[in-house]
C-alpha cells in the first residue's frame, strides 16, 4: 500500500508529523502515514474476496451470466475477463493490474491478484492490492443437459426420399458438412427411406430445412403437437414436426416423362436419363441429346417415377461405336438446349454374360459416345424384357421405346479403384452401416470420380494412409481421379476429434 500524489513533490528535505501519530512522513494531502489510513480507509471495502464460477465438464465451458457458455481456457484472457464482470463494485474504483495466482489444476480454485486505486481523504490516491479466491462448482450447461436427454427436443426435421439407394442423400450429407448447418442439431436418428434431424428451436429447424429445399428439389409439411399447457399463464408447449420429401429420382435413373410434361420441356423424348442432381433435376435425352431441368414444384404438379434401379442394371459390352454427325440428327421447330457435354453415338452391345456367345448385336443410341469405345463396359437397362409398371411408359408407342438405354460406363474393378482412392470424405454418424448403404456409398464416392462438376460443391480430404506416389489424374487403366489440387488436408478431422474414416459424430 502506498501513496500517490498529483500535486508538485516537495523538497527532499521537507517532513511533517503525522496528525494521527505523530511519526515523520513526508508531505501528503491526508497528512497521515500509511498505517494511519490503512486503519481508517479501506478501498477494496465491497469488493467481494470470494466468488463462484459455474463450469460444465462435458463441454469445458464457464457460465457467463445470464445464460451464456463460453470455453476459456485456464489463465486465459477470456478466464480472466470472466473472473473481472463477477466482481461487483470494481467499477467504483480504477483497475490498475490484474493477474493469476498459481493454484494446483486440481484444486477447484482459481485466485486472482488485483492492484487497484482510488482518491482518498482530500485528494490522495491510495493504491491496494489484494486476491480474490473463485471457486469452480460443476454445472450441466443446457447443451449438454440435452444431448444426455435424448427426448429433450422441441422441432425435428424429416427428411424422406423414396427410393432403393442413397445417392442424393449422400450428396445432401456433403453439402451439409460443408456449410456447417447441422450444428444446432441435438442429434440425428435413421429412419425408414431418411433421417431425422432434432432441434432444440424451431427457428434452427426451420433454418435447417429451408437450406435443404435450396439444394435438392422437394417439397415441405409443417405440422405441430401440443405437449403441455398451462392455463393460468396461458402458455402452450408445441413439439414441432417439419416433413421434407426430396423427389425420389437419382444421379443416373432412367425415367419416362408424362407427355404433357415432355411437350412443355421443348417436346423432349419420353424416356430420358437422370445426370445430376442438384437444386433441379438434369435430364439428357439419349437419342437426341436434348436436356432439360425440372424444379421441385414442376415435378410434384406433374409427378413420374423411375423405371430403373441400380439393382436393374445390366452390364454390356461395348462391341461397335460410331459418332452421329449433326445432319444426321433428328431436328424440328421448337426443339429444346442440346447437351454440349456429351456426344450422340450408334453402339452396338452385347451382354456381358452372353459375351462370346451371342450371335445378334443390340443397337441403342446413347449419349455416351464421348467416352465409349469397342471393348468397354457399360451399364444399361433393358427396356425390351423388362417388365415395366409404368403408365405414362404403357402409353409410348413401340417404335419409340428403345431397346437399351445406356446409362454409365464402367471403369474397372471396384476393389481396386477402392484400394488405389487416395481421398476420403468427412462424414456424420448416420447409423446405416449395412452392406447396401456401404454399396451405394462406393458409387457415389466413384460418381465423384468420374464427374467433375458433381463434386465441385465437395470438400474432399486427402487420405495420407493411402497415398499414393503417382498423382497423375488417370492409372493404367484410363480410370478417372481425382486431383491432388482438389483436395484438402485433413487436419480438420484430426482437429474435430475424428478417426481415420473422417468421420464426424453429432449427437
Amino acid at each position: 500500500m502506498e501513496f500517490l500524489t498529483g500535486e508538485v513533490e516537495p523538497s527532499k528535505g521537507n517532513k511533517i508529523l503525522c496528525c494521527q501519530c505523530g511519526t515523520t512522513i513526508d508531505p501528503n494531502p491526508a497528512n497521515m502515514c500509511i498505517a494511519c489510513i490503512r486503519t481508517l480507509v479501506d478501498i477494496t471495502e465491497g469488493i467481494p474476496k470470494q466468488a463462484t464460477l459455474y463450469y460444465c465438464k462435458s463441454c469445458e465451458r464457464y457460465l457467463q451470466p445470464p445464460a451464456q457458455w463460453i470455453v476459456c481456457a485456464l489463465e486465459s484472457r477470456e478466464l480472466l475477463a470472466l473472473c473481472l464482470k463477477k466482481l461487483k463494485g470494481l467499477n467504483k474504483i480504477r483497475l490498475i493490474d490484474a493477474g493469476f495466482v498459481w493454484t494446483e489444476p486440481h484444486s477447484r480454485r482459481i485466485k486472482v491478484k488485483l492492484t487497484v486505486q482510488k482518491e482518498v481523504l482530500g485528494g490522495a490516491v491510495l493504491q491496494q492490492v489484494f486476491v480474490v479466491e473463485y471457486i469452480v462448482n460443476t454445472q450441466m450447461c443446457p447443451d449438454c443437459h440435452r444431448n444426455e436427454a435424448k427426448d429433450y427436443w422441441r422441432a425435428v426435421v424429416q427428411v424422406r426420399q423414396k427410393t432403393e439407394h442413397k445417392k442424393t442423400f449422400f450428396y445432401l450429407e456433403q453439402l451439409i458438412l460443408k456449410h456447417k448447418v447441422h450444428q444446432s442439431c441435438l442429434y440425428l436418428k435413421a429412419s425408414h427411406e431418411g433421417l431425422d434431424f432434432f432441434f432444440d428451436k424451431r427457428d434452427d429447424a426451420r433454418k435447417f430445412m429451408e437450406f435443404v429445399q435450396a439444394l435438392v428439389p422437394s417439397r415441405s409439411i409443417t405440422s405441430q403437437h401440443l405437449v403441455s399447457h398451462d392455463p393460468q399463464n396461458n402458455t402452450f408447449n408445441y413439439k414441432y414436426t417439419f416433413s421434407v420429401e426430396i423427389v425420389p429420382i437419382c444421379k443416373d435413373d432412367v425415367v419416362c416423362l408424362p407427355l404433357s410434361l415432355a411437350r412443355s420441356l421443348g417436346n423432349i423424348g419420353q424416356i430420358c436419363v437422370c445426370v445430376q442432381i442438384t437444386s433441379t433435376v438434369h435430364l439428357v435425352d439419349p437419342n437426341t441429346l436434348q436436356v432439360a431441368e425440372i424444379n421441385g414444384q414442376t415435378y410434384w404438379r406433374t409427378p413420374f417415377s423411375s423405371l430403373s434401379s441400380s439393382k436393374q442394371l445390366i452390364e454390356y459390352t461395348v462391341m461397335d461405336i460410331e459418332m452421329v454427325m449433326d445432319a444426321d440428327r433428328k431436328t424440328f421447330a421448337g426443339q429444346g438446349p442440346l447437351s454440349t457435354k456429351h456426344v450422340l453415338a450408334d453402339v452396338w452391345l452385347v451382354r456381358s454374360s452372353e459375351l462370346g456367345t451371342a450371335n445378334d448385336h443390340i443397337h441403342c443410341r446413347t449419349h455416351l459416345g464421348h467416352i465409349l469405345k469397342p471393348g468397354d463396359a457399360v451399364l444399361g437397362f433393358d427396356l425390351a424384357n423388362a417388365n415395366i409398371n409404368n403408365p405414362h411408359f404403357e402409353k409410348l408407342k413401340n417404335d419409340r421405346i428403345p431397346d437399351v438405354v445406356l446409362v454409365k460406363k464402367i471403369y474397372g474393378d471396384k476393389a481396386r479403384r477402392t484400394r488405389k482412392r487416395k481421398w476420403k470424405l468427412q462424414r456424420m454418424n448416420m447409423d446405416m452401416d449395412t452392406s447396401s448403404i456401404n454399396r451405394d456409398f462406393t458409387d457415389f464416392l466413384e460418381d465423384l470420380e468420374e464427374d467433375p462438376e458433381y463434386r465441385k460443391n465437395v470438400n474432399i480430404y486427402i487420405d495420407r494412409d493411402k497415398m499414393a506416389v503417382d498423382s497423375d489424374d488417370m492409372d493404367d487403366e484410363g480410370t478417372p481421379q481425382i486431383t491432388l489440387q482438389e483436395m484438402l488436408d485433413d487436419l480438420s478431422l484430426r482437429m474435430d476429434g475424428a478417426g481415420n474414416d473422417g468421420d464426424e459424430m453429432i449427437g
